[in-house]
């Protein structure tokens, strides 16, 4: 039985069953996703988290229009293809913004009103004022540059950003001036889910393909489940990957691969691809399996492109690997990831993943189909080496190359460096960019701690680490040159 960290976390996945429920009984119209509300909010009289039983059931129905591939916002149209924006994945609910009443700059109660009032001289705006003896701030006129809180002697402004803005690594969380909702600048929009993950209200979610996988399944289609390792735990500590890999059969998936066994394979081309980088002349190399990573260069470091790997990532690799084999194949990738979800639509990958859902709308998915993990059968999982495992944790990729170098017995200098979260990666990059960098190679996870602490998880890094740590000392496979997996892949293009 699943047991949710938090009640945001329920409500998601209650809706995220519905709309399921509605796609495999192909009853996905607009009077049945306006039911859901009245089906999940059932109590009449009594809100348990907002302001009334309307504005809870308002945010039930904007999530259940996301939740079925629709945007939000729109109240005119369900025609799937006029609607979805195949390129953005982050949307903020409007009814369920709590419009923050947060000011970036305020004065504390810390001010004594001194004599120098260094605050008031330095403000550009003439935003402060001296009311009762004590600096006072006019928001209206505040352009929030800093100055009053950098030159204040008793540190008496404080600096409060909303959590979603706060947690935005490319700055593309805005606030309506007018409206005080929050919105997303899709040019900047990396798809990383961190505001998500930030907002306390819920307020930004993800679209979901949870429908179309639906009905993909009911059609009887040849459907193949490429696994992220981070899914270790998901289900509770009780539940093996091998019960997992059994519901995914149950509910109608042809085939089961670890998406670790395209992270070995992705290892094996890196890790070449560095070493003739390296000899070619170049300063460093970075990554490419993290989305988030590569869409943060690309939108907030474009000089630093060339340098990102040209190998695909493991999903992509066990991907193209599954459809060299299958060419009816319909490939869905389960993992953390909400950026997973605009990589599929990159121009150069488009031939391999059909599909992204994440832990959290694989787990709603099997509730409508009546399917528990836990009382699944134990299948072997065989496919990968404890490295490629590893790549769901910050250092994974490094020491699998590191593994792969070694074996190999490799005539190159290996630096990494390792960072994770956005702003180890923004000093990072800023040193790559100014020549510092303290290595020449550059292993990046946009998600603190990696994978594990992706958006779409359903339990805590905490929890998750240490079952993802067993399970990748279970792999018989101890070495990444191990896998003979890997000659699946000699016929497979790994570049991007």
């Amino acid at each position: 039985m699943l047991n949710f960290e938090t009640p945001l976390k329920k409500l998601k996945f209650l809706v995220l069953r519905e709309a399921a429920s509605l796609a495999k009984e192909n009853k996905l119209k607009r009077e049945e996703l306006e039911k859901i509300p009245y089906r999940i909010i059932q109590n009449e009289n009594k809100a348990e988290y907002r302001c009334c039983v309307y504005k809870e059931r308002a945010v039930v129905y904007e999530r259940a229009l996301l939740a079925s591939g629709f945007i939000p916002t729109d109240n005119t149209t369900l025609d799937l293809k006029k609607i979805v924006d195949k390129d953005h994945m982050m949307y903020v609910l409007s009814a369920a913004c709590d419009r923050c009443p947060i000011y970036k700059y305020s004065v504390t109660e810390a001010c004594r009103g001194c004599i120098q009032h260094k605050c008031m001289e330095v403000c550009p705006a003439n935003a402060i004022t001296r009311i009762d003896g004590r600096s006072h701030i006019d928001h209206d006129v505040c352009k929030e540059c800093g100055m009053c809180k950098k030159v204040c002697p008793y540190n008496a402004i404080a600096e409060v950003m909303r959590p979603c803005k706060r947690s935005c690594p490319t700055g593309a969380l805005e606030i309506n001036s007018d409206s005080k909702k929050a919105m997303i600048d899709k040019k900047n929009c990396i798809n990383c889910g961190a505001c998500m993950a930030a907002c306390p209200f819920g307020a930004v979610s993800d679209r979901s393909y949870i429908t179309e996988v639906t009905s993909a399944l009911c059609k009887k289609k040849d459907m193949y489940a490429v696994v992220a390792p981070a899914i270790t735990g998901q289900f509770g500590p009780k539940v093996t990957v091998g019960q997992v890999k059994d519901a995914f059969k149950k509910i109608g998936f042809k085939k089961v691969v670890e998406a670790a066994c395209g992270a070995d394979a992705v290892t094996v081309n890196e890790s070449s691809e560095f070493a003739e980088r390296m000899n070619s002349g170049d300063e460093y190399m970075t990554n490419s399996c993290c989305p988030g990573f590569i869409g943060y260069i690309e939108t907030k470091f474009p000089s630093e492109v060339s340098k990102i790997s040209g190998t695909v990532s493991p999903m992509v690799a066990a991907a193209r690997m599954i459809k060299k084999e299958d060419k009816n194949a319909v490939v869905v990738f389960i993992g953390p990831c909400t950026a997973k979800k605009s990589e599929i639509n990159r121009e150069s990958v488009r031939d391999a993943v059909d599909y992204v859902l994440t832990f959290e709308e694989i787990s709603a998915l099997m509730s409508a189909f009546n399917i528990r993990p836990e009382d699944c059968e134990n299948l072997p999982v065989e496919d990968a080496s404890l490295y490629g495992r590893g790549f769901a944790q910050e250092g994974g990729l490094t020491a699998a190359i590191e593994n792969c170098i070694d074996v190999r017995k490799d005539k190159v200098v290996f630096k990494p460096v390792k960072v994770s979260g956005k702003d180890d990666i923004k000093k990072t990059m800023a040193m790559a960019r100014t020549k510092r960098l303290q290595g020449n190679f550059i292993e990046g996870m946009m998600c603190q701690g990696g994978c594990i602490g992706g958006p779409g998880t359903m339990i805590g890094i905490m929890k998750s680490r240490p079952q993802l740590i067993k399970f990748s000392k279970q792999s018989t496979k101890k070495s990444v040159l191990s896998n003979e997996n890997l000659k699946k892949f000699e016929k497979v293009n790994l570049n991007r």
